[in-house]
């Protein structure tokens, strides 16, 4: 499977059309992370989106703590950093790698350079992070 077959699958970039998802798969590199790794820390700035090829992850809030909690696990297909594509904010959690881990990574300022250079990207994206939001709004009305 290709990188923009890949990229497909996740909900951010499913409304995307093969042209864009090829464009955003041009600036997609992959890494790998060794049992232990931290992927991601908690409190850093965000500067790209991970989507899980092959390994586990686990989410941490407050690993610097005396009382770190976890708050899930990732698998292959799993993914994280999407709105640090949108704003960079700093890190809500750590991710660290719980065995061998390869992520597929897109960087916030490549996807950004591909925005502005194809502004139907984010046009398609919009109803994707609509619903996410209503989704998110729902399971705490609840």
């Amino acid at each position: 499977m290709g990188i923009e077959d890949t990229l497909a699958q996740v909900a951010l970039f499913s409304e995307l059309s093969r042209k864009d998802l090829k464009r955003l798969a041009a600036g997609a590199v992959s890494r790998n992370f060794a049992k232990g790794d931290i992927i991601v820390k908690e409190g850093e700035q965000a500067t790209a989106f991970y989507l899980m090829c092959s390994g586990r992850a686990e989410v941490l809030k407050g690993l610097d703590g005396s009382r770190p909690r976890v708050l899930g696990t990732l698998s292959p297909g799993d993914f994280f950093g999407d709105m640090a594509l949108l704003d960079g904010y700093p890190r809500s959690a750590t991710v660290r790698a719980s065995e061998e881990t390869e992520c597929l990574v897109l960087y916030r300022w490549d996807f950004l350079a591909e925005l502005r250079t194809s502004p139907s990207i984010a046009l398609q994206m919009l109803p994707v992070l609509s619903r996410r939001l209503r989704e998110a709004e729902a399971q705490l009305a609840t």
